[in-house]
């Protein structure tokens, strides 16, 4: 039994958006009726604010609402991993027509896009970090190079994003893969490529955000 987790509602709505939530992230579950025996290898439970007092298990999340949705999944995430919080997380940006965009916490990817615009590139990241505080874990975005238009995203995340992240710069060379060695859609090898961008070692770029503050300005 690989399933960890189980949906307990029987109120309809709340039911629908969980589990495609779950299934977009790919965290196997099982469907209980509340007051239904939860089976031993069960480690959370998701149920409703109203169905929780009939649940009978020790680690219960409550789905309060679909505004709150990726916030409990990605606290879910980070639970099943057996922490509290991740100690760091990585953004690997592979820019282009399409960006491929993938972040790995802790060693291990918790999302991956391919995104069009930089509104959607800081919508996904700010995404990733809802739930993060900065005082324990550390976030860096690292672009690739590849492309000239690389410098006018760096401009654009230095503006959006919290001044605590930090932004590097990486030698994109050999991050793609030719054609013929990866015949998969032109989509998952951006995404391919920003995993590799992800994991290597860049050049950090200072933050306009953190000059300001160090100079009283907004």
């Amino acid at each position: 039994m690989k399933e960890k987790v189980a949906v307990a509602t029987v109120q309809g709505k709340a039911y629908y958006l969980i589990v495609n939530k779950l299934r977009e992230q790919e965290v196997p579950f099982i469907s209980l009726v509340p007051g239904e025996s939860v089976p031993p290898k069960i480690e959370f439970v998701i149920t409703t604010e109203k169905e929780k007092n009939l649940v009978n298990h020790g680690k219960i999340l409550v789905f309060y609402g679909e505004a709150e949705l990726d916030g409990l999944v990605e606290q879910l995430k980070i639970l099943l991993m057996g922490k509290t919080a991740y100690r760091k997380i990585i953004f690997g940006l592979d820019p282009g027509v399409a960006t491929g965009l993938v972040a790995i916490a802790d060693g291990k990817v918790i999302e991956e896009a391919n995104c069009f615009s930089s509104k959607e590139i800081v919508d996904s990241i700010l995404k990733v970090l809802r739930n993060v505080h900065f005082e324990v874990t550390s976030v860096s975005v690292k672009i690739g190079n590849g492309v000239p238009t690389y410098k006018d995203l760096l401009m654009e995340l230095d503006g959006a994003l919290p001044s605590r992240i930090s932004l590097e710069v990486v030698n994109e060379a050999g991050t793609n893969k030719p054609l013929k060695e990866n015949k998969r859609s032109r989509g998952v090898r951006h995404i391919s490529s920003a995993t590799r961008i992800a994991g290597r070692i860049g050049k950090i770029v200072p933050r306009r955000k953190q000059f300001a503050a160090h100079n009283g300005s907004q």
